[in-house]
Parts: structure tokens; C-alpha cells; sequence
């Protein structure tokens, strides 16, 4: 199997969704954020060998990641490549983690053998973002005064996209002039400091439900349709088939958005009183291809911006 391909699976070939299953791990690249798992148990998938991407791996680490020779155990998932008229099946770890079920927090332990601490891996700073380059990958982080260091750090010192720690989830928005804490590490070189394990004040990862204020409305599942889908930004809206069992924040979420929806709409234009729910790729199932029509379940929740879905799954 070469690397980022996965083996192509017979017709008649299914899966136990539910059974759990141990292995090893073959490689894994940081960089492209995906590996091989070698399976203890012969015969389950071709070739014993599994594909595993980094969005799979339960963990608290700011930079999901396995590596060689790690033992982990899984659960196993099938997904459909369609190209032309052409589609093919194969099968993926998911829901990785350690022997038992932990979590796989393995940075920490990894990052102590290779990188130069100022002061110790455990020391914290606060400062701001200056500015942070989502599609560069980098961005420069302003020091708070008071700080005593033996080593000559600058004022403002650079914080790569792989030290955020977002929680394991993509970031998509800006975070220019944000509060922060953070250690300082040396470059390889041992020329310049970075920023190192980007936080939060208090040690809260960077999300972007944090920074919205999101508030979970229970984990009770509701029904609804895709109404609409924008598929290169991400996000899209759900049509909910009864609101009336939403919880009360959340229906008071719903009638505030219809009601400024009907407020901006144009002289002689036609006020929808429609109901909708925000969503996003980051809150879909990984499995989940949303398209307009397709009907989903979820839970509900509010933040600074209204009333959204997340945990979405299409209806089997």
C-alpha cells in the first residue's frame, strides 16, 4: 500500500461497526496527518493493514498525532470514493486510542526529547496575538512586560500553526489581538524563540466554540433537513422538522434570527418566518457528506451568534 493509499476492498466485503479491535502502529506522517495501523487480529481487513487519519485519533493533544510502534486500539469504519462514474469502498480506523480506551496524549513525552526549553517545558507566559496568518501557517505573538528570562528572547516572538492548540480542530477565523499563554521554546537551530503549546489564558485550547461562547443544550437528538450547503466554505443550514421541543434558549435563539432576517428583508419582498440552524463541517460526523436535501439528526446548542446544530449524522 503506498503512502495515503488505501486498499481497495472486495464487493461482498462488511465490517462490524461496533466490534473494537488492537493494533500497532506502521508509520505515521505529522505533516500530512495520516498513517498505517498493522492489526492484531488476522483476516479482518485485506492485507491486515489499516489507514488511520489524524481527525480519528481521540486526544487531547494541540497536534493530533501516533507514531511507529505505538499500540492503540480502534473501532473500524467504511467510506465510498466516487470519481466520474466510478466508486470505490474502503475501510479506516476510527475512534483511536490507547489499549483500554485512553486517551492518546502523547506530545508532551515526544516534544521533551527533541525540543529546547526556555526555562522549563511546564513554564507559561501570557501576551497577545499580534497577528496569526492562517493560510502562511504562522503568525507573531507580543510578550506581556514583567517576565525575568536568562535567555536574550525578543519582545515578539513567532508561533507556528503547529503549536495552537486548537483542540484538535480546525480553526477558520481570525485571531488578531487575542489573550494569551504559551511556553518559549529555541529554534533547531538555536538562532531565534517560538512560541510553544499556544493556549488560552488558564490553559483553554483555542476554539472556536470557545471563542463564540458556545453553550451545549443538552444531548438530546432532534431530526432535520439539509436547506442548504456551501460546500467550499463549510457551513450551511439545517431546516429542523419541530422546534417546538428545542429548549427554550434555543427557540429564543430562532425567533430572534427570523425576526431580523424579516427586518432586513426588502420593501414588497416576501418575510420568511423559516426557523433555521447553523452548522458546520467541524460539527458533522467525519463520515457525513452534506448535501441540500439530505435528512440528518443532532443536538442543539447557542452562542454569541444565534442557534446551531452539531453532532450531525445522517438518518440511516
Amino acid at each position: 500500500m503506498a503512502p495515503g493509499q488505501e486498499a481497495e476492498l472486495p464487493e461482498d466485503f462488511t465490517i462490524d461497526k461496533d466490534a473494537r479491535y488492537t493494533g500497532t502502529v506502521l508509520d505515521y506522517n505529522k505533516w500530512r496527518g495520516f498513517g498505517h495501523i498493522s492489526l492484531d487480529q488476522k483476516g479482518v481487513v485485506p492485507e491486515d493493514k489499516l489507514f488511520v487519519h489524524w481527525k480519528n485519533i481521540q486526544t487531547d493533544d494541540r497536534f493530533p498525532r501516533l507514531k511507529e510502534g505505538l499500540q492503540v486500539e480502534f473501532g473500524l469504519m467504511m467510506t465510498v470514493k466516487r470519481q466520474d462514474f466510478n466508486k470505490s469502498s474502503s475501510v479506516k480506523a476510527k475512534t483511536v486510542t490507547l489499549p483500554g480506551g485512553g486517551m492518546v496524549n502523547i506530545q508532551d513525552a515526544m516534544d521533551a526529547e527533541i525540543m529546547t526549553f526556555v526555562g522549563a517545558q511546564n513554564l507559561r507566559y501570557t501576551g497577545t496575538i499580534k497577528f496569526f496568518d492562517q493560510m502562511r501557517g504562522f503568525g507573531w505573538v507580543i510578550i506581556d512586560d514583567g517576565f525575568s528570562m536568562e535567555e536574550p528572547v525578543p519582545k515578539e516572538i513567532k508561533v507556528h500553526a503547529t503549536e495552537l492548540h486548537t483542540g484538535g480542530k480546525p480553526l477558520r477565523m481570525r485571531l488578531d489581538k487575542l489573550a494569551v499563554e504559551f511556553g518559549i521554546i529555541k529554534s533547531r537551530k538555536g538562532d531565534s524563540y517560538l512560541a510553544y503549546n499556544l493556549t488560552l489564558p488558564g490553559g483553554t485550547p483555542i476554539t472556536q466554540e470557545t471563542l463564540e461562547n458556545r453553550q451545549g443544550e443538552g444531548g438530546q437528538r432532534y431530526t432535520g433537513t439539509v436547506q442548504w450547503w456551501h460546500r467550499w466554505q463549510g457551513w450551511g443550514h439545517i431546516a429542523p422538522e419541530d422546534t417546538s421541543a428545542f429548549p427554550a434558549p434555543v427557540q429564543q435563539k430562532l425567533a430572534e434570527a427570523a425576526a431580523q432576517a424579516a427586518a432586513k428583508a426588502k420593501p414588497g419582498e416576501a418575510k420568511s418566518e423559516e426557523k433555521l440552524l447553523y452548522f458546520r463541517k467541524a460539527d458533522c460526523e467525519w463520515s457525513l457528506r452534506p448535501e441540500v436535501g439530505k435528512k440528518v439528526t443532532f443536538t442543539v446548542y447557542t452562542d454569541d451568534k444565534g442557534a446551531g446544530a452539531t453532532e450531525v449524522s445522517a438518518v440511516e
